[in-house]
């Protein structure tokens, strides 16, 4: 199939998904509170098919932590069972996270011989609490040897089962933790739960010191927006670099790109409103809570997001709804890239993670309320993050480190590799006073008059949004926009959560030597004052409201003694620090063994990206561009060799056959040294990665400046492969 042929695909299948939509159009849509969560088993569902004793005893345990009595375990596993059969699913799966970044999941059927030539369904306590998939062909890190296969997943019970549905089958899907036979945790959920427990730890001590008797557990809360691109299906299968890396590893900006800012908030296309409406459909079945969707800056580029959920649950629901924006697309003649920067030159795609605290009455700990000067409690978890955040910023870096987010971040577009805290105008004026000894204002909210007597007064925050800033309060949370769009929100959270938990262990610890154990209202306001002030004056440098894309800030944060790291091999040796060891070992998160493990994997993974990346680069431009580049060039000496046979003047032509002649030998040359590079092999992780920004990184940007340049100047019939304009418009 020549270019010219895919291309005339790609129009001939989006005009053809038009005119089946418009004859076929379904004038009766559902009502959405009809099906949303019919294919989860739900606390409701809980409560209408468990005796009383059993659905309070697996209440506690979702809400407030509690340990499950296994003869409970058996009760829930029997009408978990009942309901799932009911619903068409045939087999369950333990459906866990392991450290490779995507879901995993082997299914056992529900069916079991009776003994008397027929069968039963069947699922026993001890199938719902524990399984045993095979853990050696698993990452480790090193944890364990490649002999030792054993693992175990361990039921979740604070994450509701679903079902997950296909055309032809329904499977009941249980997640679950998953650890080694040793009990190390090989997952990315066993980690996030032990953070959350002792996050809640933490906070709920810092209440009982302002007097909060009631509260015994705190969660914390995730709202992640997911961005995404959409390439025509037929286009897709013509770049061999999307379909192996995501990303496009050559491709010349097009004249009309982003730059206009129409496709932001733009008019959805049609074919893409209704692969959206399948996606929400499909995510409400298995109680996803989907709130918004929207056209993102780049052309081609989306947004999905839902509302706030407890962490896990929340972590959970963003690989659900991975998969199945992944899984719809073909439907409608799309594949879905959820890779961080497919495409230079236009804005990549993230993650960003909202994250707060929330009691289990529901108090969220981070609404700052009316006179935020005077909320104390308020003030002090909003310092202990600020302190957080300062003293862990190349932890919470690197938690967000990835081959692929590292295109992204500092792009222009997306927060810069360097981590601050952005306040807005109304905190950081508090934040001032608190240097400064003492708290007697609060900016409060104006009103906007729009200059018609037709639009309401509407009400004006008290401050701006930033949306450079990699770690920004927004109100009434914290909005972590480093996150990359392709990696799982449970890492991040993770190290999130334990930072801020060391962080607020030590401000208690603090208060409770100024003020004492049972401090009067005024002894507990001047400990505040002072350790407020102290923690201020020692971590004010991470905060910063300007616009972090600018050199002056990258002089500033240097000037300040902020970490600077820019990329993966600067970032990861954060992972295993002193520091980090320590901390993660003393909040009971992750042990120095699990820990390295992490880091071993992701060092790994990034040089294992990297080089399938330069590999495939180097296939593309020798099976692919160069003899393109080398057809164009036969094209024009032939057109030389026939003007000057005619008797007519073709030095013009000869002089572009030339320079285009020598523009192909340079990209030949390049070539070859790219493909040299390519071939040397390094036994240490982290010298190989070294290797491969030093040295292979740099080929394969000079290899794509002149790959790129040949894109401009090669006949389109000739040139092989779909152009940005092509990939990005055609929908």
């Amino acid at each position: 199939m020549t270019q010219m042929d895919t291309r005339r695909n790609a129009i001939a299948a989006a005009i053809a998904w038009s005119d089946i939509n418009t004859n076929n159009r379904n004038t009766e849509l559902p009502d959405v509170q009809s099906f949303f969560g019919e294919d989860v088993f739900s606390i409701r569902t809980m409560r209408e098919r468990l005796p009383k004793g059993a659905f309070k005893a697996i209440q506690q345990t979702i809400e407030q932590g509690a340990k499950l009595d296994p003869h409970i375990a058996d009760i829930v596993s029997t009408a978990m069972k009942d309901w799932a059969v009911e619903r068409g699913a045939t087999h369950y799966t333990h459906w866990f996270q392991p450290l490779t970044g995507a879901t995993a999941e082997k299914h056992d059927s529900l069916i079991s011989p009776d003994g008397e030539g027929g069968m039963i369904y069947e699922l026993s306590g001890d199938s719902l609490v524990q399984g045993e998939p095979d853990a050696s062909s698993f990452p480790s890190g090193g944890l364990r040897a490649t002999f030792e296969a054993r693992g175990y997943t361990a039921w979740d019970p604070s994450s509701p089962a679903f079902i997950a549905r296909t055309d032809a089958t329904a499977t009941l899907c249980i997640p679950t933790a998953f650890v080694s036979w040793t009990g190390e945790a090989l997952d990315k959920k066993t980690p996030l739960l032990r953070s959350m427990e002792t996050l809640s730890r933490q906070v709920v001590r810092l209440l009982r010191i302002f007097g909060n008797e009631h509260t015994t557990h705190v969660m914390s809360t995730l709202g992640c927006e997911q961005e995404y691109f959409l390439v025509d299906t037929n286009l897709y299968y013509a770049r061999p670099d999307l379909v192996s890396c995501e990303r496009t590893l050559f491709g010349a900006r097009p004249p009309k790109g982003q730059q206009l800012a129409d496709h932001y908030f733009g008019s959805i296309p049609p074919r893409v409103l209704a692969f959206m409406a399948e996606v929400e459909h499909e995510l409400y079945r298995v109680g996803v809570p989907v709130k918004t969707r929207h056209n993102e800056v780049a052309p081609g580029q989306y947004e999905i997001a839902p509302i706030f959920e407890v962490a896990n649950v929340a972590a959970d629901h963003q690989m659900l709804m991975m998969e199945t924006i992944r899984r719809v697309a073909p439907r409608y003649g799309f594949k879905a890239i959820l890779h961080e920067k497919p495409f230079a030159g236009h804005n990549g795609s993230g993650k960003h993670m909202n994250w707060s605290m929330s009691t289990d009455g529901g108090t969220n700990l981070l609404d700052p309320r009316d006179d935020t000067h005077s909320n104390m409690q308020f003030l002090t978890l909003l310092c202990a993050v600020i302190r957080a955040v300062d003293i862990h910023a190349d932890l919470l870096r690197a938690s967000v480190a990835s081959a692929s987010n590292d295109h992204r971040l500092g792009a222009n577009e997306a927060p810069p590799a360097i981590i601050s805290i952005f306040l807005g105008d109304m905190l950081s004026d508090i934040v001032a006073q608190i240097e400064k000894g003492a708290t007697n204002r609060t900016i409060k909210s104006s009103t906007l008059d729009l200059g018609a007597t037709t639009l309401p007064m509407i009400p004006r925050d008290t401050g701006d949004r930033n949306r450079t800033s990699p770690f920004a309060f927004t109100g009434n949370k914290f909005e972590f926009r480093a996150v990359g769009s392709s990696g799982t929100a449970a890492w991040p959270a993770t190290v999130l959560n334990t930072i801020v938990a060391e962080s607020i262990e030590f401000v208690a610890g603090e208060l409770e030597k100024a003020a004492g154990k049972d401090p009067t209202p005024v002894k507990l306001e001047t400990a505040v004052k002072k350790v407020l002030q102290q923690i201020i004056k020692e971590h004010k440098r991470v905060i910063f409201d300007g616009d972090n894309y600018s050199e002056e800030w990258h002089k500033e944060a240097k000037k300040r003694g902020l970490p600077i790291l820019t990329n993966c091999t600067e970032a990861f040796p954060a992972l295993t620090s002193r520091k980090a060891v320590a901390m993660f070992k003393k909040q009971r998160v992750l042990s120095k063994s699990e820990l390295e493990s992490r880091a071993n994997i992701f060092m790994e993974n990034y040089t294992l990206h990297c080089l399938i990346e330069s590999e495939q680069m180097v296939l593309i431009a020798k099976t692919m561009i160069l003899p393109a580049a080398l057809r164009h060039q036969a094209r024009i000496a032939e057109t030389v060799a026939q003007t000057e046979a005619a008797g007519v003047d073709a030095s013009d032509t000869r002089e572009l056959l030339t320079s285009f002649a020598d523009l192909t030998a340079r990209f030949r040359r390049k070539l070859e040294q790219l493909d040299e590079a390519d071939n040397t092999r390094i036994e240490d992780p982290t010298e190989m990665a070294q290797y491969i920004k030093n040295k292979i990184h740099p080929l394969m940007t000079e290899l794509r400046t002149l790959g790129d340049e040949l894109e401009t100047q090669v006949a389109s019939d000739l040139w092989p492969l779909p152009s940005y304009r092509e990939l990005m418009f055609l929908k």
